[in-house]
């Protein structure tokens, strides 16, 4: 191998990964003593994301939307609260051989905020609602990869294409 076969290419890739599900409760301050739940919803999820030392802080606000019955089940009412929340996505996958330190984070949801639960609190007075969320990130930072050069172009017909697709075949693709 000389310098003439090989190029050195520095390029953005995922350098680290993390994933985090989370189970949280919020209560809800209804404006009449609720007699029966009718429905409980979570709507207008807002977040952003920014690394802090080996975890992603990812904060974010949604409305939680209840439907409800009062007055011995003669009166509904629908009441929306809006609920903020900070998830710290531990980062588990670090690509030791990033070139930087400074990356640009991309946070996903997995699992949308979503009603798991909403009861009548009676000694709260209030509605519990149970949620569910899921978040995966990904850290994007600078790294170099090696490319091989062919200075005479590239031959299809050179090449063999059963050798090069058993190699492939035995990669492990789920490597995260």
């Amino acid at each position: 191998m000389t310098g003439r076969d090989y190029r050195e290419i520095i390029t953005k890739a995922v350098c680290g990964k993390g994933k985090k599900y989370t189970e949280s409760s919020h209560h809800v301050s209804p404006n009449y003593k609720p007699t029966s739940i009718l429905g409980c919803w979570v709507i207008n999820h807002q977040y952003e994301a920014t690394k802090r030392g080996q975890v992603v802080d990812v904060k974010g606000t949604y409305d939680i939307n209840i439907w409800y019955s009062y007055a011995d089940n003669t009166k509904t009412e629908v009441i929306t609260e809006r609920k903020q929340y900070s998830d710290q996505v531990p980062i588990v996958m670090k690509d030791q051989k990033c070139l930087t330190n400074q990356f640009d984070v991309v946070a996903r949801t997995t699992q949308q905020p979503n009603t798991l639960e909403c009861e009548i609190d009676e000694k709260q007075k209030q509605i519990r609602v149970d949620l569910e969320r899921e978040f995966v990130v990904d850290l994007i930072g600078e790294t170099k990869v090696w490319a091989k050069i062919e200075p005479n172009g590239f031959d299809e017909d050179a090449v063999d294409f059963d050798g090069l697709e058993s190699e492939l075949a035995d990669l492990d693709v789920d490597r995260e």
